[in-house]
């Protein structure tokens, strides 16, 4: 692997101001990437930026800018200044996303609810939207997009997350198809099941709103360690570089997928529709009453 795969490149890295956005703005630098990193919260914004410049080359910069990337004028702010700052966007990791609120459909509060989504499926097509025009103009661009278990299976008592983060793997797949030729390729990132502030906001929650089984999972991956965080900076790092060029529209594990063997690959995998969601037909489980 080359030892600096993003070095010369621009990234913008959305919720980078702790947790794994955090880890990635660190490891993309490390790649040789300079980086503007957003967040909402002033003093970790401001925290995160000084513990970053600590240790930079020459040729990198890095700067955060506090937006919410759920709001239009936020996301044109933060573009221009990013724009302002280095001249273009290479890379765009969005990896902004709260839990939103916890318990049975019926009794959460509604308006956070949709703000989840406003945060999670609409702030990163929002941004998303915002780069992609210049990042077809210069014919290359990585988009990586962070999704996670609710993708992949329900979560009784945190709907809100499980479905925007099932949506955006979708919004995905279908803006790979609509970037075919152009340089710019899009994928999403399932990190694994991280001991971040979701889980312990999970925790506190309680077994009464997120059920008991989810609740005991959430308990033991907290007292085991969960999922490293350098491993999905890692695939972060990987999915922004040219190391995955022809690979797009795909739902990738940092730790169930052997991602590091897949350049050797790409071939088949554009041929086939691995990593990426689909229905299951009675077929696929050698059924025979259920398709005509």
């Amino acid at each position: 692997m080359i030892e600096k795969p993003l070095r010369g490149r621009i990234a913008l890295i959305t919720g980078g101001s702790r947790g794994l956005g955090f880890e990635i703005a660190r490891q993309y630098l490390a790649a040789g990437a300079s980086v503007a990193l957003c967040a909402r919260t002033f003093d970790l914004t401001v925290a995160a930026t000084e513990v970053l410049r600590s240790n930079l080359d020459d040729y990198q910069d890095v700067i955060g800018i506090v937006a919410d990337v759920a709001q239009q004028a936020d996301v044109t702010r933060l573009q221009t200044e990013v724009l302002q700052r280095f001249g273009r966007i290479d890379v765009l990791v969005n990896n902004a996303a709260i839990q939103g609120p916890m318990g049975p459909i019926e009794s959460v509060d509604w308006h956070e609810w949709v703000h989840a989504l406003e945060i999670n499926l609409m702030g990163s097509v929002l941004l998303t939207r915002a780069v992609v025009p210049a990042m077809k103009i210069q014919g290359w661009g990585r988009i990586v997009q962070l999704s996670g278990g609710g993708a992949n299976s329900p979560m009784p008592g945190i709907s809100a997350y499980a479905v925007s983060k099932a949506a955006i793997v979708r919004f995905v797949e279908t803006l790979a198809r609509e970037l075919e030729g152009t340089g710019v390729e899009i994928n999403a990132l399932a990190p694994g099941a991280l001991n971040t502030r979701m889980l312990d906001e999970v925790i506190a929650a309680g077994p009464e709103k997120v059920g008991a089984a989810y609740f005991a999972r959430a308990r033991q991956q907290k007292d085991t360690g969960g999922a490293d965080l350098r491993e999905a900076a890692e695939l972060a790092v990987f999915l922004g570089s040219d190391a995955s060029r022809g690979i797009s529209g795909r739902l990738i594990s940092a730790v169930w997928d052997n991602w590091r063997n897949l350049p050797e690959h790409v071939s088949t995998l554009a041929e086939s529709d691995v990593y990426t969601l689909r229905r299951i037909i009675a077929k696929d489980r050698g059924l025979d009453w259920g398709d005509r």
